[in-house]
């Protein structure tokens, strides 16, 4: 049963701008550690965004700072990824989960997909050169 739904990926050019939607019909998305994380074709499964409950924290990795924004929209009981001057090298599979084992800080800290499930199907994302 997949319980996270991602949408919005796309084909765009070097530049470009997409947002990613996480969305769940099952959890409240606000209520726990949601990440955002990619894995592309031969490599692992690697965080790029997490927002805390109720959004007062977020992290990023160090090569999507200052590009990537993440953000819950409760209205929609979603968590969105604003990817702005998308690079080739950010050509992957983008999945959301949730924080479901270990503990909160070790989760935010590492980033670590062991430490989240609930994953979705995922969505393609595409940077040309």
């Amino acid at each position: 049963q997949v319980q996270l739904v991602e949408s919005g990926g796309g084909s765009v050019q070097a530049g470009g701008s997409l947002r990613l939607s996480c969305a769940s019909s099952i959890y409240t998305l606000s209520s726990t550690y949601v990440g955002w994380f990619r894995q592309a074709p031969g490599k692992e499964r690697e965080g790029v965004a997490g927002i805390s409950p109720g959004g007062g924290s977020t992290y990023y990795a160090d090569s999507v700072k200052g590009r990537f924004t993440i953000s819950q929209v409760n209205a929609k009981n979603t968590v969105e990824l604003q990817m702005n001057n998308l690079k080739p090298e950010d050509t992957a599979t983008y999945y959301c989960g949730l924080h479901t084992r270990g503990t909160e800080i070790a989760a935010i800290a590492t980033m670590d997909p062991r430490f989240f499930g609930r994953w979705g199907q995922g969505t393609q994302v595409t940077v040309s050169s």
